[in-house]
């Protein structure tokens, strides 16, 4: 690592250039955060988003995003089947990490990088952007003053109508595909969120013609006894919202909910309790960032919104989803 005192900002690189790093680039920008390398496989790529989000230094490989000497901390942005292999480059050249969800592709990946960032004293966080959202922090807070009582179920959905074409990432078993692991860990993580790690996981599915996931459905039970509900497709767009019951109270997300947005806490008898409006700049990815340097200025090697071990148990819940669906990836046979 280069010798930063706590006070000072860290200096972020962005590890691959496509839709996601764009946005995070930008929202990079928009909080004032150092932004000072990129890195691609190809010089042409790098040298275009530096030149983009005004970025001193771009690289035509990871390796030398990896090596770079005036860079802490690094955003991993390659689809997930890359995500273990790019972050170990990353942590293995003494930088911090933020890895782009899903994490890995699974548990034991997962715990790997877990693992090797704890070996090297270094940050590794799951890019879970919308957990920092101020809107879901609000949420926290509502459910930990007890507004709501009891919780007894939750239900959160996210389904888009994407594409069918085989050939698409999301649809190819190779590089990851299916609903899950690209939509469902939205919804998943919020229940594991609210509701704490599930005692009993059910999962079924609808398939598409490569055997990626097209639809998935969840009912979990948790430690409280709540129930929760989860529904994620790639084929057809739905309400994208997400409710929290309780006993008392309960919190209903507007559309959609897993991005800067609204909800209402609404009692029994209908009466308002709380509207909650948000106002972010950007799409909203800064505030993880924010976050990560927090962390790191105050020696964390994980935070409190998302715990690494979390990170890593959810990838198990994933797997189990997976092994009831019947959806493997070619890296894992």
């Amino acid at each position: 690592m280069t010798g930063h005192s706590p006070s000072t900002q860290l200096r972020w690189g962005i590890l691959a250039t496509g839709g996601i790093a764009h946005a995070f680039a930008s929202d990079l920008r928009t909080a004032g955060l150092d932004l000072v390398a990129v890195g691609s496989r190809s010089q042409a790529s790098a040298d275009a988003f530096a030149a983009e989000f005004d970025i001193p230094r771009a690289h035509g490989s990871y390796e030398e995003l990896a090596a770079d000497p005036e860079v802490d901390i690094v955003y991993v942005s390659t689809p997930h089947p890359m995500h273990a292999e790019n972050a170990r480059l990353v942590l293995e050249a003494g930088k911090h990490a933020l890895v782009e969800k899903s994490f890995t592709v699974n548990r034991a990946e997962a715990a790997g990088l877990r693992d090797l960032a704890a070996r090297r004293g270094l940050l590794v966080m799951e890019a879970m952007w919308t957990r920092y959202l101020p809107h879901m922090v609000r949420v926290r807070e509502i459910v930990e003053a007890g507004t709501l009582g009891e919780i007894r179920t939750v239900f959160a959905d996210h389904t888009q109508r994407i594409t069918d074409d085989p050939s698409h990432r999301l649809n190819a078993l190779a590089l990851g595909g299916g609903a899950l692991l690209d939509l469902g860990i939205y919804p998943i993580s919020f229940v594991w969120d609210v509701l704490g790690e599930p005692t009993t996981v059910k999962a079924v599915a609808r398939l598409g013609d490569t055997g990626a996931d097209a639809e998935v459905a969840t009912v979990m039970t948790h430690g409280s006894g709540a129930l929760s509900t989860t529904v994620s497709s790639s084929r057809g767009s739905g309400p994208n919202s997400a409710h929290v019951v309780g006993t008392e109270a309960r919190i209903d997300i507007d559309r959609v909910w897993y991005t800067p947005t609204a909800f209402t806490v609404t009692a029994p008898d209908g009466s308002l309790i709380e509207r909650y409006e948000s106002h972010v700049e950007g799409r909203g990815m800064q505030y993880q960032a924010l976050a990560a340097e927090r962390f790191v200025a105050e020696g964390l090697l994980q935070g409190d919104v998302l715990p690494i071990d979390e990170s890593v148990a959810i990838m198990g819940t994933l797997d189990e989803i997976r092994r009831q669906i019947g959806v493997s990836y070619p890296s894992e046979r």
